[in-house]
């Protein structure tokens, strides 16, 4: 079922655009011509055509994409129903599971710890969790665990945001590492009930700091500092962020981020009173969708075996939204300032040590921030990633624009929807920047 956006039904006030615009440090130049492409009647027409597609028998039964203009609601494209067995019509506020778009928001959690001065982004990891002073690393990448040698430079929490810590990752690492970190317990996130091979097979520690202490027993797959490889940096920093705040991690970022921002529906474990608002999660197979967790039985509605900071959180397009609008206002949103100002900027910004290449993304290579993507050349501004069911999240720093895709599958290159939908919201938005 499709629905009309419940946002700007009525032209945008244009003077209150351009003062959030200039708070949000747009262009002068640019500032008209958002303002008066928020007075076309849809600013997603590509995206809904592309939506409406691919929802449907033999498809997706729903997702939502979104696009947010300087200081305004988002208007959202909401399509089908939050499940194949669940009639729920998708809403803005639906519950998906966002996987690594956990990721920048512990980023910026720590961001905010270093602009208050109780960190430092250069700052060797040892000095908060001292079981990380004398590390080994594999003297092949994914090679023999006693093949070692000593790392020669300390990690940094730098390197811990950007993925050049050399820590390895369950979900991308193989060979006798693999097994070595999943016999430990170093299994950061999960799926469902069901026995799922693949991503995060194993049973994990019962607790962040029993997952910190037994990560640091692991030799790093590089020498720190060195190469961009993906990993569980984020959720050790979640160890982090408790030492250094004093704080629980998962009370930390309620009380820091979710709260103040009005982030409503953002938690490591659902309620079990707003479970009709989760939607399935499921598996591509062949060219079907097998449901793998369900709303009603989600495993998302028990309690983690510590809240997982690269992968654990759950939350609905509102909320991310809210998050990335955040951003986008350097820290404030509703008139209250959540975030250090520095912790913005800096956090949105290439923070990857010097000669480190950051990832390849369709194609387009890309520095990296505060545990997001940060562009290039063309794409000079974007922040963002994307979760492994399918969520995608990016803000335009310079533009003050952000746009979402929440949908449920895994593995999320499965299908060309996400590469569909990239190209359709570089459509709209050019359409909309061309506006005159």
């Amino acid at each position: 079922m499709m629905h009309r956006p419940h946002v700007l039904a009525a032209a945008m006030d244009r003077r209150r655009l351009l003062a959030m615009g200039a708070a949000a440090g747009l262009g002068a130049a640019l500032l008209p011509r958002l303002a008066r492409a928020a007075e076309s009647p849809e600013l997603l027409p590509r995206v809904r055509a592309l939506l409406a597609r691919w929802t449907g028998p033999g498809k997706f039964p729903g997702m939502i994409g979104s696009l947010g203009l300087p200081g305004q609601e988002p208007e959202y494209v909401l399509s089908g129903s939050e499940g194949f067995a669940d009639g729920d019509a998708m809403r803005a506020d639906s519950l998906f599971r966002i996987y690594s778009m956990t990721k920048p928001i512990t980023a910026m959690a720590a961001m905010n710890l270093i602009a208050e001065g109780r960190l430092s982004l250069d700052q060797p990891l040892h000095e908060i969790l001292p079981a990380y002073r004398h590390m080994q690393v594999q003297d092949s990448y994914d090679g023999s665990i006693t093949a070692l040698h000593e790392a020669p430079s300390a990690i940094t929490l730098r390197e811990l945001m950007t993925h050049t810590s050399g820590i390895g990752y369950t979900i991308v690492q193989k060979g006798p590492i693999k097994t070595l970190m999943e016999d430990k317990g170093l299994i950061p996130g999960q799926i469902s009930r069901l026995k799922v091979p693949g991503i995060f097979s194993g049973e994990p520690a019962h607790s962040l700091a029993a997952f910190a202490d037994r990560l640091a027993t692991v030799p790093l797959v590089a020498d720190p500092g060195t190469r961009w490889s993906y990993s569980m940096g984020l959720d050790l920093m979640g160890r982090v962020i408790e030492v250094a705040s004093g704080q629980p991690f998962d009370r930390y970022l309620a009380e820091t981020i979710f709260e103040p921002a009005g982030m409503t529906s953002t938690w490591f474990q659902v309620p079990k009173a707003e479970a009709h608002r989760l939607t399935t999660n499921y598996a591509a197979l062949g060219q079907g969708l097998v449901p793998i967790d369900e709303g009603a039985t989600s495993i998302f509605l028990d309690p983690p075996p510590f809240p997982f900071g690269g992968a654990g959180l759950v939350s609905s397009p509102r909320d991310y939204d809210r998050f990335l609008r955040l951003l986008a206002q350097l820290g404030t949103i509703d008139g209250t300032r959540v975030l250090a100002e520095e912790a913005v900027r800096t956090g949105t910004s290439n923070l990857l040590p010097t000669g480190v290449a950051g990832p390849v993304t369709n194609g387009n290579p890309s520095g990296f921030g505060a545990g997001g993507r940060v562009g290039m050349g063309a794409e000079g501004g974007i922040y963002g990633w994307a979760g492994a069911a399918g969520t995608v999240a990016m803000v335009d720093m310079a533009r003050g624009l952000r746009s979402q895709l929440f949908v449920q599958f895994m593995p999320p290159n499965a299908s060309e929807l996400l590469p569909e939908f990239q190209s359709a919201l570089k459509a709209d938005v050019t359409a909309l920047l061309e506006k005159s």
